[in-house]
């Protein structure tokens, strides 16, 4: 085996290993259904809040910004930002009544609130839709890993995320990926800090330009284009996708079912915050010194491997070597721990709404169910990462954000704050957010018209796309006001009640 691959080799040996073994452990104590699916609701905030940023923090963090970074500049950064602030969001108006609700899932908490099977199943729909496009970059980017570093081809790394991650969820479930996922953030952190520590040193040392003066002065203009309409469009289009998107990711929102109460969600979601803030710091170091070595990325269309490569034309020798190895651990890591989480997410809904009512000629329930799901689950956007190979990682991830916040985010913020939506308002917005944003997000990866106002708005759907969603839930939901489920009025009581107030009644 040639001395340049062997790091990369051993660092995705030892990061699988320790995955599979961290699973094993959790699984001994995984033995019930509610294990499975949100750990008997009993994970604690610290660990929770590690677990998040684990599954938070895909392909998209730790390879895509610093790709974008070092291709657009500075003004890429609305991403990183604009995935932080979504935890704000979600601190401040979802985070504690989602938990209160005592559901196990989104399509769960939309039956319980509307009384509608209908809405169950248009929801289901969407998580398996939005989780399959989320997990199609995790599974391109293992390919463009194992690619990059031992010269493997693009569908061995994807074919080795998803035979771990079903060996790693099938087992245990919630319970186990926990522990699996909050061992994977604090290595994507370490695999992240420690290399550009040593780039900054060596960058100081060799007195290298400030990497800022090698772009254009408009870099700094958050995706303006020189300040023209269409980037001040795409601009806010982004944030509202970001910030709105977060609340509504399958895999996300199941974590906050795991928490024992709404205080402890809300603590959790604080802790994200810290988390999240601090390890979006390093991408942005990586993208800012690739714009000084390693420009020629951006001419070849391989700037998601900056990460990968930085390392080693910044530090010859063995020690480039040895940090590239440990980039290619947390890279690897990043794609384990997304796809686990969205797995299980997807797995969730399946196996309650497809696989646990009838599997051929005989019906699965429980954990048998949620086995077969989580296959599925899994084996489906594998298929379809083997046929999209060259679709920018960050702009994929962009896209099923703003499909979920033209969709499940006007479905929680009216559904846990207004008394007056009804099943067919909410049925109506799902379909009108669901199908204009969805319909843009298939439009941009098959085209190649990539100019004029009619690519803006379809590249950057949200900001419309969430708008026309909010207002026909409103407005339908006016119309049908007198099928208001007889029961909302308790169930909003329940959702607004701190626990603490209710052990007192009590």
């Amino acid at each position: 085996m040639n001395a340049d691959v062997l790091p990369g080799v051993i660092a995705v040996v030892l990061v699988t290993i320790a995955t599979l073994a961290i699973g094993t452990w959790g699984l001994r104590i995984s033995r019930t259904t509610s294990d499975f699916f949100v750990a008997s609701r009993t994970v604690r905030p610290r660990l929770n809040a590690s677990a998040i940023g684990g599954e938070y923090l895909s392909a998209a963090s730790f390879l895509g910004i610093a790709g974008l970074v070092l291709t657009f500049g500075a003004h890429m950064l609305w991403y990183p930002v604009g995935w932080t602030a979504g935890y704000l969001v979600l601190l401040v108006l979802v985070a504690a009544p989602l938990r209160r609700s005592g559901a196990y899932t989104l399509p769960d908490f939309a039956e319980a609130r509307l009384d509608s099977r209908l809405v169950r199943s248009m929801c289901s729909l969407l998580v398996v839709a939005i989780g399959w496009l989320y997990l199609l970059p995790q599974f391109q980017g293992a390919g463009v890993t194992l690619e990059s570093t031992i010269g493997a081809p693009r569908w061995a790394g994807s074919l080795v995320v998803a035979l771990v991650v079903l060996a790693s969820v099938s087992p245990g479930g919630m319970r186990s990926i926990t522990f699996v996922q909050a061992f994977q953030f604090w290595l994507k952190l370490t695999a992240l800090l420690v290399p550009v520590c040593v780039l900054l040193v060596v960058w100081a040392g060799d007195g290298a330009a400030d990497p800022t003066t090698t772009a254009p002065m408009t870099w700094s203009l958050p995706l303006a284009d020189g300040g023209s309409v269409q980037g001040l469009y795409t601009t806010y289009s982004l944030i509202i996708a970001t910030f709105l998107g977060t609340m509504g990711l399958p895999h996300v929102v199941v974590r906050f079912y795991t928490n024992p109460d709404g205080r402890a969600a809300r603590r959790t979601t604080l802790a994200v915050l810290i988390l999240l803030g601090v390890f979006y710091l390093l991408p942005a170091l990586y993208g800012a010194l690739g714009r000084l070595y390693a420009p020629e990325l951006v001419a070849s269309g391989h700037s998601d491997v900056l990460v990968l490569e930085l390392p080693r034309l910044m530090v010859p020798g063995v020690a480039g070597e040895l940090l590239t190895g440990l980039v290619t651990a947390g890279a690897f890591a990043a794609f384990l721990s997304t796809s686990s989480g969205l797995s299980i997410a997807v797995a969730g809904v399946l196996s309650q709404d497809v696989t646990g009512r009838r599997w051929g000629s005989r019906r699965l329930g429980g954990v048998a169910a949620f086995r077969v799901a989580a296959a599925v689950a899994v084996v489906v956007p594998l298929l379809l990462s083997l046929l999209a190979q060259d679709v920018a990682l960050a702009r994929t991830v962009g896209f099923a954000f703003a499909v979920t916040a033209s969709t499940f985010a006007p479905l929680l913020l009216l559904g846990i704050w207004w008394r007056g939506l009804t099943a067919t308002g909410a049925m109506a917005g799902l379909l009108v957010g669901g199908l204009g944003s969805g319909a843009a997000v298939a439009w941009t990866l098959a085209s190649s018209v990539h100019s004029g106002w009619s690519s803006v708005l379809l590249g950057q759907p949200a900001a419309w796309s969430v708008p026309v969603s909010l207002a026909t839930m409103v407005m339908v939901s006016k119309v049908t006001r007198a099928s208001v489920p007889a029961h909302t009025g308790r169930f909003m009581v329940r959702l607004h009640t701190p626990e603490a107030l209710e052990l007192e009644r009590s």
